[in-house]
């Protein structure tokens, strides 16, 4: 179920414009939007503890006054910071999830399928908009601190794609005992490529193929359905002091 935002956009009261001013750009980002864009921006640079309201409101080019007007404590605006970057991903993966379902998966290959659709739009999301890796990294340095942000907006997408695993290995289409591991393992590692990416960005093009790449070979090697048992290759030895 979609979480409704906890912030609402405060509008600005009409004023009479006097003779000569420019009109108000009414596409304009509310003070809401404009707050929300710099703290996402400074918490995901700098993390909880180093970021003040001050400054938040100096980004925003807003009073600090405005800023606890709009959205609160501190606090209140981590949260809808959190909040905000988990409805995008919310709304792509639960797309990816009614789009794979369309499908009806009903083999190993067409389950394995989806895998790679919902593989493919959770990298795309990252790589799009990396400050949302580095919100969750910051957030993870302090394990104890707003542990509650976790279940309230990391673990729902989570569960979106372990019911896909659940549902497919109750029905015999892929073998996953602990989908709980298996989907937080591909999250793990999709923020740590999106982290390469910013620290080699000469080489951005190059580690988004590769990773991508190995991603969904990684997919096939846990969940795809071999035609025909490998055959093995006797294991040969070397005596000691022959020739190399």
């Amino acid at each position: 179920m979609p979480v409704a935002p906890r912030l609402r956009s405060v509008p600005a009261a009409p004023t009479r414009r006097g003779p000569g001013r420019p009109p108000r750009d009414d596409d304009a980002p509310t003070s809401t939007e404009r707050i929300l864009a710099a703290a996402t921006r400074l918490f995901a640079e700098r993390g909880y503890d180093a970021v003040g309201m001050r400054e938040i409101a100096a980004a925003a080019d807003l009073t600090v006054a405005t800023v606890h007007h709009h959205v609160g404590s501190k606090s209140d605006l981590y949260a809808a910071v959190f909040e905000r970057v988990f409805l995008a991903e919310q709304e792509a993966l639960e797309a990816a999830a009614v789009r794979v379902r369309a499908h009806a998966p009903d083999s190993p290959e067409s389950a394995l399928t989806g895998l790679h659709d919902l593989l493919d739009t959770y990298l795309d999301l990252l790589e799009s908009e990396p400050a949302t890796t580095y919100l969750w990294l910051r957030r993870w340095l302090t394990p104890t601190t707003h542990h509650d942000l976790d279940d309230e907006f990391a673990a729902p997408l989570y569960r979106l794609v372990e019911a896909y695993l659940t549902d497919a290995h109750a029905r015999g289409l892929v073998d996953e005992p602990t989908p709980h591991v298996a989907v937080r393992s591909v999250a793990w590692a999709v923020h740590g490529h999106v982290t390469a990416l910013a620290a080699r960005p000469e080489h951005a093009d190059e580690e988004r193929a590769a990773f991508r790449a190995y991603a969904h070979r990684w997919l096939n090697a846990l969940y795809a359905r071999p035609t025909t048992l490998p055959t093995t290759t006797p294991m040969t030895t070397t005596t000691p002091g022959a020739a190399r």
